[in-house]
C-alpha cells in the first residue's frame, strides 16, 4: 500500500517539476515560425515536423515521468518513433534559438 502511494507522489512531483520548467522557459523561448507537426496521434511510427525555416531540428521526447526516451536530430521532415510504446509523451523541438513543446500521443 505504501509503495502505491510512493509512486503516486513521485508522479505528482515529476508533473509539478515539468510544469515549473515549462513555465520558466515559456517567457524566454522564441517560437518556431510556421511549425507543423503531424499526425498526432501517431499510429504508423512516423511523425512529420516542418517549419517555415527548413533548418535541422533537435528533438527530445520525454515520457510522463519526465524521463528522456528518445533524442534525435532530423534534417528532413520525418522522425521515426516506432521504438516508443503506446502512450502519451512530451516532445521538445529545437530549431536554432527557437523551440516548441507539444504533447505527442503514440497509439
Amino acid at each position: 500500500m505504501a509503495k502505491k502511494y510512493t509512486y503516486i507522489i513521485l508522479l505528482f512531483l515529476c508533473f509539478i517539476s515539468f510544469q515549473a520548467t515549462a513555465q520558466e522557459n515559456k517567457g524566454n523561448s522564441i517560437a518556431i515560425e510556421g511549425l507543423n507537426f503531424y499526425p498526432n496521434p501517431v499510429s504508423n511510427g512516423k511523425v512529420y515536423i516542418s517549419s517555415k525555416s527548413m533548418q535541422d531540428k533537435d528533438i527530445a521526447i520525454y515520457d510522463v515521468l519526465g524521463k528522456k526516451v528518445l533524442q534525435a536530430t532530423i534534417t528532413s521532415k520525418e522522425l521515426n518513433v516506432s521504438s516508443l510504446s503506446p502512450g502519451v509523451y512530451i516532445i521538445k523541438i529545437k530549431e536554432g534559438e527557437a523551440s516548441a513543446t507539444r504533447k505527442l500521443i503514440v497509439k
